[in-house]
C-alpha cells in the first residue's frame, strides 16, 4: 500500500529525514515513535504529499507521487489520503455531517451521496445522533470521531493520523485507539499514526521507531 524509500528531507543545514525507507501493507496499523524532533511528522507530511523529499521516492497503491504535478497531486491527495490531526480541524460554521462531507464535495461527489456515506460513517463512529449539531456543541471526543469520519468519507487507500489523542483525555484515548483497530478489521484500512501514547503503539501491528532521522528498529 505505502513504500516510501530512500527519503532524505534537510531544512537548510539541519538534516531532518536521512535515508528512510518505510513500507506498510494493506490493513497494516503501524506507529511511528521517537522523541521530538527526530523527523516523525515530517516524514507523515512527505508520506501524505503535504511536503516534498529532497530525494527519494513514495509511491501509494501503485502510484508514484513525485511523477504528480501540483494539480494532480492535490487530486490524489483528496481520493486516496485521509488525514487525522491532534486539532480536529473542523470548521465551526458547518455540522459534524457538512464537515464529514466536504472532502466529498471537493471529489465531486453529489450531495446525495456523500451525505449518505457520511450518516453511515457517522453510525459506524457512534456519533450519528449528533450529526446535525456545530463542533462547539461536541465534547473533545466527539469532535475528533466526526474528524476521523471525514478522513475516511472517500474511502481512501492509507490514513494518516499525526498525534491523534493527543488533545484526548485518557478515556477517550482509549476509545479513539480502539476504534482504528475496529476500522481496520472492517473496513480493512491502512493506519500510519504517528504517537508519542505508549497504549496507541502497543496497539498496533508494528511500532517503528525513528531517531535522529533514521530508522532505529522495527518491532511486532
Amino acid at each position: 500500500m505505502l513504500h516510501a524509500t530512500g527519503i532524505y528531507k534537510s531544512y537548510g543545514t539541519l538534516a531532518i529525514l536521512k535515508g528512510v525507507d518505510l513500507h506498510v501493507a494493506k490493513g497494516e496499523i503501524v506507529s511511528l515513535v521517537g522523541a521530538s524532533g527526530a523527523g516523525k511528522s515530517t516524514l507523515l507530511h512527505i508520506i501524505g504529499t503535504l511536503d516534498r523529499p529532497d530525494k527519494g521516492t513514495v509511491v501509494i497503491n501503485g502510484t508514484p507521487i513525485d511523477k504528480l504535478n501540483a494539480r494532480q497531486l492535490s487530486a490524489f491527495r483528496n481520493a486516496h489520503i485521509g488525514f487525522v490531526f491532534q486539532f480536529h480541524h473542523l470548521l465551526p460554521e458547518f455540522t459534524a455531517l457538512e464537515n464529514v462531507c466536504i472532502p466529498a464535495f471537493i471529489k465531486r461527489v453529489s450531495k446525495r451521496e456523500a451525505e449518505h456515506r457520511a450518516s453511515e460513517l457517522l453510525e459506524l463512529l457512534g456519533v450519528s445522533h449528533r450529526k446535525g449539531h456545530k463542533p462547539g456543541e461536541l465534547s473533545g471526543g466527539e469532535q475528533q470521531r466526526v474528524a476521523v469520519a471525514r478522513a475516511l468519507v472517500n474511502n481512501p487507500a492509507i490514513v494518516l493520523a499525526d498525534e491523534p489523542s493527543g488533545n484526548l483525555d485518557s478515556e477517550n484515548a482509549a476509545a479513539l485507539h480502539q476504534l482504528f483497530v475496529e476500522l481496520r478489521n472492517q473496513l480493512n484500512q491502512t493506519f500510519v499514526v504517528v504517537t508519542h501514547n505508549e497504549e496507541l503503539a502497543n496497539m498496533a501491528d508494528r511500532t517503528v521507531h525513528i531517531k535522529d532521522g533514521m530508522i532505529e528498529s522495527h518491532q511486532g
